[in-house]
């Protein structure tokens, strides 16, 4: 079939929307008609190379938060079928590796796939070129495009009256950030938190250090209407940078220090993870959620804090989370209330508008961008 999508051709090039050949699926496979994909910073790093050798090359398509409506089902796929609404979620989980048998599914063996782009199931593409090239796919997903098929182990079946287009941020941005604070930290009541990047990572962890029982969440980021939005999300402080919160130790923890120190930044940098370190205090954990650059092959963080303050540095990939637990759980919790996606999302664009969404990341104008399909 004929689909359109965003196709980065090169790196440090816009993404091209232009229309592609969609084989249908195969063994283990689905066909999803996209409803909406959030726009997640990790595509950025695609286009930049941040990613060099952890994801597929280009040309490719990008995009790993996405919802839509199953449109077919390959063969023997017998817990899906057509009318389905489903949410992918960005780690594939097989349920049957070691990772996943031991309660670890956000590292599940079929993620070893995400530098091929390809499908999971014979190692070939179902996305192709107008003249004839193979696509790979960004998280073996390829959400920013009107039609995909991916694996079933990506798919989360979910109740047809729930939004999709605030369902597809739990597919990465919604479920790592909150699990960050949640599971990576272990936030527990009366702790000080400490979240540094507010973004559609930073708000979530934010928000589940709040629901984690948190007596101060301080939210550090250097955009204006970013901290304007972490009150909004439940941070009881802001703070444009780092050394302003060092300097502000006395009024956001008694002097103690943070017990948890998140860091959601829009790109990890080891410099400012040795600056983070110093706002933990004794026994603090501090959990690196954002990506560094594959090329950043050392981080400067005092050893001797390690020991002598025992401090943790600890990393997270989804949060820790679990695909097929926590998406349906924080739905549920959005739909009750207690969780707020709606303000996550600044505004929403069509496919041919994803550059200018982009550019209003870069700009520090977004939370959350949001494509909407048709």
């Amino acid at each position: 079939m004929k689909t359109r999508a965003a196709v980065l051709r090169e790196i440090n090039a816009p993404w091209s929307v232009e229309e592609i050949d969609l084989d249908p699926p195969k063994a283990g496979e689905v066909l999803v008609k996209l409803v909406a994909s959030g726009m997640c910073h990790s595509d950025e790093h695609i286009v930049t190379g941040d990613l060099a050798g952890a994801a597929p090359s280009p040309p490719m398509v990008g995009g790993h938060e996405g919802a839509g409506i199953v449109q077919e089902v390959g063969p023997g796929v017998d817990w899906l079928e057509v009318g389905d609404h489903v949410v992918f979620g960005f780690v594939p989980a097989c349920g049957r590796c070691m990772s996943c048998v031991e309660g670890h599914s956000n590292l599940c063996d079929n993620s070893a796939a995400f530098p091929t782009g390809m499908q999971i199931g014979d190692g070939t593409s179902r996305h192709h070129t107008a003249d004839g090239l193979d696509l790979g796919l960004m998280c073996l997903l390829g959400t920013f495009a009107e039609h995909t098929v991916v694996h079933e182990s990506s798919c989360v079946k979910i109740e047809k009256d729930w939004p999709l287009d605030k369902a597809c941020l739990l597919g990465c941005g919604v479920v790592t950030g909150w699990g960050s604070a949640v599971y990576a930290a272990d936030v527990q009541p009366g702790d000080y938190v400490a979240v540094v990047g507010i973004g559609g990572i930073g708000a979530n962890a934010v928000q589940g250090a709040k629901m984690a029982g948190a007596r101060a969440v301080a939210a550090i980021d250097p955009v204006e209407f970013k901290r304007e939005k972490a009150l909004e999300f439940g941070a009881t402080h802001t703070y444009s940078s780092i050394e302003e919160a060092m300097g502000k130790l006395d009024e956001s923890t008694w002097g103690r220090g943070f017990d948890k120190v998140i860091m959601t930044m829009g790109v990890g940098d080891g410099d400012a993870l040795g600056q983070a370190f110093h706002l933990g205090g004794k026994r603090s954990k501090i959990v690196v959620t954002n990506i560094h650059p594959t090329s950043e092959q050392s981080i400067a963080v005092p050893g001797s804090f390690l020991t002598l303050f025992e401090k943790q540095l600890v990393g997270s990939l989804f949060g820790s989370g679990n695909i097929r637990k926590d998406i349906p759980r924080l739905m549920e919790l959005y739909t009750q209330g207690q969780l707020n996606l709606d303000d996550l999302i600044t505004r929403t664009y069509t496919l041919d508008q994803i550059n200018e969404g982009y550019d209003a990341m870069r700009n520090g104008e977004n939370i959350r961008g949001v494509i909407v399909f048709d």
